[in-house]
């Protein structure tokens, strides 16, 4: 691909992930790149001789994250390398990663050939569908550690985090339920076979002691059913009666519970075969359903807690000496080291360094917050810049994030307002059919007794909510489907309900409608000429805060000068002399300080951050500092 062939609107697209490039710099051959890191991938994989991974997909790769060489020292540790490893023995170990990365094919070809990149993996298998990677590996020849270093190198990092390690990847989630469906299906095929004559029209009774022999093995082939298959309606009847609260499992276990002794009494009787194959139908769609309602809500699973956002583990100093240690046995009073874009663990006090916290995972806005030594910075901010040491002031359960996390104004029931009303009504109506059935009973007694009995029965058995308890599952388990085809996600069954009712749609601003941490700078105020902005370049280039950052890659301009007397207060702003010019960058607070002749009184807005420019002790303008919006935002609106 020559560099003609990946401009796009006149940019240029980055040959590994397809990102616009800022200029063409980065590149190798023909091919140009956004960064290192995709050079660095791309030159991996030619040198394994696996760029079939381009030719599969058009830009397929990802930009891989900063890498740091002991970034997974922890995951030599026993205790946690143990919970994540599925088996193992003296030397093949077996683990599964969840890579929310993967997106296209090119990507499972790729991580399906992992053992080209490293010799000591055996065998490497994705779950498209759930994102997951399965990996064989022998532990002579690699570690956990290294493998994990080689997905992150190649842009698929695993999502291993606090909570991954305390909620294993289900497996045998739904063992016992798969067990009573294979039961109920055993029974309800063969019964069916057994009721042929009976469907057909043939007088099987005609030998009697094979008719017996029959109805005998229908009721063995249906008491597993009955005990065991549809044991969980009879418990979620009765702890529904002992609590006094009416479930739709109640007037459920009673059409069952009838079925199944009708048709045992017409065996033993010998008036007739009974219902048994209905009975064990009933059952089997039953438990078919719910399976069904299960699978669906796992491959729409967007349950989370705190601990699924925080580090597996951190580095901590100790008789300086640094250690990575489980996040989990922080204890008070630890000195943790937290580097750039990492999440503070727990509440802390800032110990040593320059520290710009960006609390948008829990306020939402992405601007950093500059702190300064001695000062508390909160678990879940992350920081942005240089390293920073910290102290630890409360454990990870304790801290603020984890009591609002659990604040009861985030955990709702997730009872869907069918199976609310379903439940609601089941009292009535369990009192009203019961009382049908006996009216009925009663008024045949008279007659029959037989009759009676056969009316009773009937009423109970008809009257069994078996289509509302199948057609919930059915249907609500497929609208997340067909929507999820459709890129619309819904977190449970209770919002297609809700959908109906909507007048108003609200947006989150940070990461929804805007790109969180994709901040842009537009200056505000008289045109700054060429000469202008090389000076606010040259001494913004000085500063390492993420607003002097923006500033400094806003202004399109490549002659820099030295700047002399550089003077930076945290929180406030930046100074200095360059090429003999005095030039204030910061708030309105710093440069009223600075110049106390001139005022500003323009302030700050909650739209947008303004930094003041004062060049020569007059004030041109500010810089405005803004999130950029998502491409399609309009589209979305409409």
């Amino acid at each position: 691909m020559s560099k003609k062939e990946v401009k796009e609107k006149g940019k240029l697209l980055c040959f590994h992930c397809g990102d616009i490039c800022d200029d063409d710099t980065i590149a190798l051959n023909d091919k140009i790149f956004c960064c290192l890191g995709c050079k660095v991938v791309f030159e991996i994989l030619e040198q394994n001789n696996l760029c079939k991974y381009y030719s599969i997909e058009k830009n397929p790769g990802i930009t891989p994250p900063d890498f740091r060489s002991n970034k997974y020292d922890f995951l030599e540790d026993e205790l946690i390398k143990n919970q994540f490893i599925d088996f193992t023995n003296s030397n093949i170990s077996t683990v599964t990663f969840y890579i929310p990365q993967i997106h296209c094919s090119s990507c499972i070809w790729l991580l399906e050939n992992l053992n080209r990149l490293n010799q000591g993996i055996i065998f490497s298998e994705v779950n498209f569908l759930e994102k997951k990677l399965h990996l064989k590996y022998s532990e002579e020849k690699t570690s956990l550690s290294k493998v994990v270093e080689l997905l992150e190198s190649i842009g698929y990092e695993p999502d291993i985090n606090l909570n991954s390690t305390e909620k294993k990847l289900k497996k045998n989630t739904y063992k016992s339920l798969y067990y009573k469906i294979g039961v109920a299906a055993f029974a309800f095929g063969n019964i069916m076979l057994l009721s042929f004559p009976e469907y057909l029209g043939i007088d099987r009774i005609a030998d009697k002691d094979f008719g017996n022999f029959i109805n005998f093995l229908m009721v063995v082939l249906s008491l597993p059913v009955f005990f065991y298959s549809g044991s969980d309606y009879f418990k979620s009847a009765f702890k529904g009666i002992k609590s006094k609260v009416f479930n739709i499992d109640i007037p459920l276990s009673l059409g069952i519970l009838t079925l199944f002794t009708r048709s045992l009494w017409e065996v033993i009787s010998q008036s007739g075969p009974g219902y048994f194959d209905s009975f064990t139908g009933l059952v089997f769609f039953l438990l078919l359903g719910k399976l069904f309602q299960n699978k669906t809500y796992e491959n729409f699973d967007f349950e989370r807690t705190y601990k699924s956002y925080f580090p597996l583990s951190v580095t901590i100093i100790k008789n300086k000496i640094e250690t990575a240690t489980p996040v989990s046995t922080l204890k008070v009073g630890d000195r943790i080291i937290v580097r750039n874009k990492e999440i503070i663990p727990a509440d802390s006090i800032l110990f040593r360094g320059n520290a710009n916290i960006d609390y948008s995972f829990v306020t939402g806005e992405s601007i950093p917050v500059n702190k300064v030594l001695g000062e508390i910075i909160y678990a879940g901010g992350r920081q942005v810049g240089n390293m920073i040491e910290l102290e630890v002031l409360k454990e990870v359960s304790q801290s603020y994030l984890t009591q609002l996390w659990n604040n009861s104004a985030f955990h709702k029931n997730k009872e869907t307002n069918v199976s609310k009303l379903a439940n609601s009504i089941s009292k009535y109506f369990t009192f009203a059919i019961l009382t049908i059935a006996i009216i009925s009973g009663v008024l045949w007694l008279h007659k029959d007794v037989r009759t009676a009995i056969n009316v009773f029965t009937s009423v109970l058995i008809i009257a069994c909510p078996c289509a509302l308890a199948l057609s919930i599952p059915f249907t609500f388990g497929n609208t997340l489907r067909i929507m999820g085809r459709l890129k619309f996600y819904l977190k449970n069954t209770s919002v297609v309900e809700k959908l109906s009712k909507i007048n108003t749609v609200v947006f989150d601003k940070t990461g929804t409608l805007t790109k969180s941490g994709d901040i842009k700078a537009e200056f505000d105020g008289k045109e700054l000429n060429i000469y202008d902005k090389i000076l606010v370049k040259a001494l913004t280039r000085n500063s390492n805060h993420i607003l002097s950052r923006k500033i400094f890659e806003s202004l399109e301009v490549k002659d820099l000068y030295d700047v002399d007397d550089y003077e930076e207060i945290t929180g406030k702003g930046i100074s200095g002399t360059v090429d003999g010019n005095k030039i204030l960058l910061g708030s309105d607070i710093f440069i009223n300080e600075k110049l106390e002749e001139c005022k500003i009184s323009v302030k700050s807005s909650f739209h947008s951050t303004k930094v003041f420019l004062c060049i020569n002790n007059e004030i041109p303008g500010y810089f405005k500092i803004s999130s950029s919006y998502r491409t399609g935002l309009e589209q979305m609106i409409e």
